[in-house]
């Protein structure tokens, strides 16, 4: 299935149907020519991505990037899984010094090539790269300390998988921190939501109380969720 290619929409409360539009999407090389390399070059300038955040989703995104400020506070040797990594935009908050196991991932060639320029523009050689899909994760559970989920959770096919998926990666007492746009936070960001899952660019999503749930039966404690506009940030740890 191409870019821009609709199922009919009864087929979108099925899973694997999800999986495979989103799938086709992010790795269309025509689309990561477009769309994703439009986003990866507004999100990694703050003036721009602040007012088109604020216009599309009625957002602060400043909160998206003090999440980073305690990657750069881990301990040496911290494990880190970024998923989706897209084009490093969490490798801000990563130095050349700084001591950290660190796995980008991301299902689009595009995003990761992207990235991996990034990483050679700052220096970076702690970081390894693996392409994979959030449903099937080559790694093994209690396998990191942190986990970063920025701008994602609400392209994937099945967020309550995903979040799952991802929580079983954490080490007990490992931390999961992410943000996400929701559904439910105006007509108006729920109109603009539902234009890009028929584009095939966002999976179903949900609301915040739904993702609350879904943090919660991956077995995950909450410790923040909060929203601003029509994008919920969170930060939930993997219980004993």
């Amino acid at each position: 299935m191409s870019y821009g290619q609709s199922p009919p929409m009864a087929d979108r409360s099925d899973p694997q149907t999800n999986r495979k539009r989103l799938e086709a999407t992010w790795q269309s090389s025509s689309f990561d020519r477009l769309g994703a390399a439009m986003y990866d070059f507004i999100i990694e300038r703050q003036f721009l991505a602040r007012p088109i955040a604020r216009a599309l989703w009625g957002t602060d995104i400043r909160r998206l990037f003090d999440l980073l400020k305690q990657v750069s506070g881990l301990p040496p040797g911290s494990r880190v899984l970024d998923i989706a990594c897209g084009g490093g935009l969490a490798f801000r908050a990563l130095s050349p010094e700084l001591d950290l196991n660190y796995t980008a991932v991301d299902l689009s060639p595009g995003m990761l090539k992207r990235a991996k320029q990034q990483a050679e523009r700052r220096g970076l050689d702690q970081i390894v790269f693996v392409q994979a899909s959030v449903d099937d994760l080559p790694f093994a559970e209690g396998t990191f300390d942190l986990v970063l989920s920025l701008n994602s959770l609400h392209c994937f096919s099945d967020p309550a998988v995903a979040l799952a998926e991802l929580g079983r990666r954490l080490r007990p007492g490992g931390r999961l921190l992410g943000d996400s746009v929701i559904r439910g936070a105006g007509w108006r960001f729920d109109r603009t939501y539902h234009l890009l899952e028929r584009r095939n660019v966002f999976g179903p999503g949900g609301t915040l109380q739904e993702l609350r749930e879904w943090l919660s039966d991956a077995g995950l404690r909450v410790e923040r969720l909060e929203s601003s506009g029509a994008v919920a940030s969170f930060e939930a740890r993997r219980l004993p």
